[in-house]
């Protein structure tokens, strides 16, 4: 089926709306393919990449379907990580905005149950969880699934990577067998296989492959900024490297039009670009931004496709798209016709998730920076100017300019630097305070890399866990409880050295006191944990005799030899 709007799928008007508010203009590829599918009420197996906007497309069919008056649990969605469920939640709820009595509970480790008690006794119709938590409350009898209409399966293949089969499987046994299910996943392994022949019946697949990895000879930085300093860091961004011409990617109409206004107020040549805009504002827009009479170009995705400027320098991502073509899409505006360019994108929060998928798909590498300080804008505007008095004065021709300086000079009693830093001071005009806003440095925050194995190297702590391979726990039910609890990617877990009675675990040095705090009193099967940090130096360490580490092969496994000790094994997950 092939539509372009949002209208042409069939939806009620209050999801339409909360459509719009969320600003999106056109479905992205994988919601164009599933969402008429689910809506249809089919079983499906969507394969898409994360980011690529496919939480909308299984989160609107699961809202058009709840009926609002039944207060018990209809929508589960299972989720690899307490992030990830949050997330989910979060786009349900901004969908669910004109939906009147529809409520919509996450459930995960390291929030207080009794919380989720209290939300699930008051009625919940969507529920999205981790597969530990979500089968703890259907233990204690808290979750009930016999009225539960619709399943769905996030980021499959990352949950059975975790060691999440079996509590998976317990989950969609204990539910109705009409129900409708769902599975989204980036790849397809044979275990995504066997439990689909299982669960689904005669699914639809629903496709969608990254077509564009990465774009050469760009350079991509991004910048930790909370939103409300995003156009103060980008100002500053701009002053400094002075880019012929410039695109700033927003993803809504309305921040369009709010960042122009900012821009010009601020002296800026800024046009923008929307879907609002007829064909004859575009062209205008766009003949402007050709001539070089506007600088900076402010869209929205879908209004600057086909933008095709040779001389754009710059990029900037003042929103995190919702799809990681689209990013790929906007930072190939620039770097052109063999041209080398610059991509700035603005992170903060939870859009670092977004930043580390985009990362992912497109192996690109990003490097963090520091926003330049006011100083660093002086020093570049100051170069900028001295730059183009060169160039006038190598031009020559300054016969009466030269009699009118020696002139004031002389009438004035002045020097002649004097005089060229007071003319040098009026052409770069008042400067912003240097503590009008503040950002981290380099030295404050620590550089990053982005990139294939660009991850920052932390410093780790090591947590003792009672649980070991006498209790039938293998490598990857620690890795999976620990980042289905915890938030922490399987890439960030460290050393895992698994033992009869018990295992240590690495975990980056600043998350151990958290990790701790999540974990202790929770379960791996069904054994309730203690957790602890322990000194890399602690003789608890080192093996006990007949604790030898048993040696469990976990995916695509990395050794490590400590002398006198047994193997230690890093935990390698796919990212």
């Amino acid at each position: 089926m092939q539509t372009n709007q949002f209208d042409a799928l069939g939806l009620s008007q209050e999801t339409l709306k909360a459509v719009r508010d969320m600003g999106f203009e056109e479905p992205s590829p994988i919601q164009t393919a599933a969402i008429p599918l689910l809506m249809q009420g089919r079983d499906v197996i969507g394969q898409a990449q994360t980011g690529t906007g496919k939480t909308v497309a299984f989160g609107i069919p699961i809202l058009e379907r709840v009926d609002p008056k039944d207060k018990r649990v209809q929508a589960m969605v299972l989720c690899p990580t307490r992030e990830l469920a949050i997330q989910v939640a979060g786009e349900l709820n901004a969908l669910a905005k004109y939906r009147q009595g529809v409520n919509i509970l996450p459930v995960y480790g390291g929030q207080p149950i009794d919380r989720q008690f209290r939300a699930l006794r008051q009625g919940a119709q969507v529920v999205i969880g981790t597969p530990g938590r979500v089968m703890d409350h259907m233990r204690r009898g808290t979750i009930d699934l016999r009225a539960l209409r619709i399943s769905v399966l996030d980021e499959a293949d990352e949950m059975l990577d975790m060691g999440f089969r079996e509590d998976i499987e317990f989950i969609l046994d204990a539910a109705p067998a009409e129900r409708q299910s769902v599975f989204f996943s980036a790849t397809m392994p044979p275990e995504i296989m066997r439990l689909m022949d299982t669960y689904l019946k005669e699914p639809a697949l629903a496709k969608v492959l990254q077509k564009v990895l990465t774009v050469p000879g760009v350079e991509q930085f991004f910048y930790e900024v909370p939103r409300g300093l995003r156009l103060e860091a980008m100002s500053r961004l701009i002053d400094v490297f002075n880019p012929k011409l410039s695109i700033v990617f927003v993803n809504t109409k309305r921040g369009v039009d709010e960042i122009v206004e900012h821009l010009q107020n601020r002296g800026y040549l800024a046009e923008g670009l929307h879907g609002d805009m007829n064909q004859n504002q575009r062209d205008k827009v766009m003949g402007k931004f050709r001539a070089g009479n506007v600088e900076i170009l402010v869209a929205t995705d879908v209004a600057a496709r086909g933008i095709d400027v040779e001389d754009v320098e710059a990029v900037f991502n003042f929103d995190i798209p919702s799809d990681v073509e689209y990013y790929v899409h906007r930072i190939g505006r620039t770097g052109r016709a063999g041209r080398t360019g610059r991509a700035f994108t603005f992170a903060s929060g939870r859009e670092f998730y977004k930043l580390r998928d985009i990362q992912r798909f497109t192996k690109a590498k990003m490097v963090q920076r520091a926003v330049p300080s006011a100083g660093d804008v002086e020093q570049a505007k100051t170069e900028k100017h001295l730059i183009r008095v060169r160039e006038v004065m190598l031009a020559g021709g300054l016969d009466k300019q030269q009699r009118a300086v020696e002139r004031f000079l002389e009438t004035e009693q002045a020097t002649s630097l004097d005089m060229a830093a007071a003319l040098l001071k009026m052409l770069m005009g008042p400067l912003r305070d240097e503590q009008e806003m503040f950002f981290p440095t380099s030295a404050e925050r620590g550089d990053k890399t982005f990139g294939p194995r660009g991850d920052t190297v932390r410093n780790m702590a090591c947590l003792r866990i009672n649980v070991g391979h006498g209790h039938q726990v293998e490598v990857r039910d620690v890795v999976g409880a620990i980042a289905g609890e915890t938030g922490l990617s399987g890439r960030q877990i460290g050393k895992i050295r698994l033992l009869e009675r018990c295992c240590y675990v690495e975990v980056p040095e600043e998350f151990a006191a958290e990790a701790v705090r999540i974990m202790h009193g929770n379960q791996i099967r069904g054994r309730r944990l203690t957790v602890e940090v322990v000194e890399p130096g602690d003789s608890a360490l080192e093996e006990g005799p007949g604790e030898r580490a048993k040696q469990i092969p976990p995916r695509r496994p990395q050794r490590f030899k400590k002398p006198g000790a047994g193997v230690w094994r890093k935990s390698k997950i796919r990212p």
